[in-house]
């Protein structure tokens, strides 16, 4: 078993699928990306129940997380373990959220919408703050790219289970 799958199976263990669903959609590296297809696939949810239950926890974190960086960014950097994972992911970010700087509050908007590895809440939280986005600003970007994300996802998920549904498997 893979982490993805451990973690899965643990939380499932401790939660209902809905919590279940909300905290894998808050965790960073997962985030909609695995919450919907789970939610549709393993736990049989509708599109609309897995899309909202999935956005708000992809949600949940983010303003918490807006805080946290905006408060510690630059100490973070100066703590021995914590700070080189921190400025190699800062740098990382930076380097990805170039459309973030040039514009500002659609680039973020933009950036958290698309649902590929290194973008999404989490990533863009940390790119709020490097380039000093207002805070409710940039609740409000990351709500909206969050929202896009989930309905990118939903669709790909619903065009997944269109192609499979087709498909006959014998074991």
């Amino acid at each position: 078993m893979d982490i993805k799958n451990n973690t899965i199976a643990l939380l499932s263990s401790i939660f209902s699928k809905e919590i279940t669903l909300m905290v894998i959609a808050a965790l960073p590296v997962f985030e909609l990306r695995l919450a919907i297809p789970l939610a549709i696939f393993q736990f049989g949810f509708s599109f609309s129940k897995a899309y909202c239950l999935a956005v708000a926890g992809n949600f949940l974190p983010v303003l918490p997380l807006l805080l946290f960086f905006r408060y510690f960014f630059h100490r973070l950097e100066n703590v021995k373990v914590v700070g080189k994972f921190f400025s190699w992911w800062f740098k990382r970010v930076e380097k990805k959220s170039k459309v973030v700087e040039r514009l500002g509050f659609w680039g973020l908007v933009f950036f958290v919408a698309i649902p590929l590895p290194v973008t999404g809440a989490w990533t863009g939280t940390v790119a709020a703050t490097l380039f000093e986005i207002k805070l409710r600003k940039a609740l409000l970007a990351i709500f909206i790219g969050i929202a896009i994300a989930g309905l990118l996802v939903s669709l790909i998920t619903a065009a997944a289970l269109g192609l499979f549904a087709g498909c006959k498997v014998s074991l």
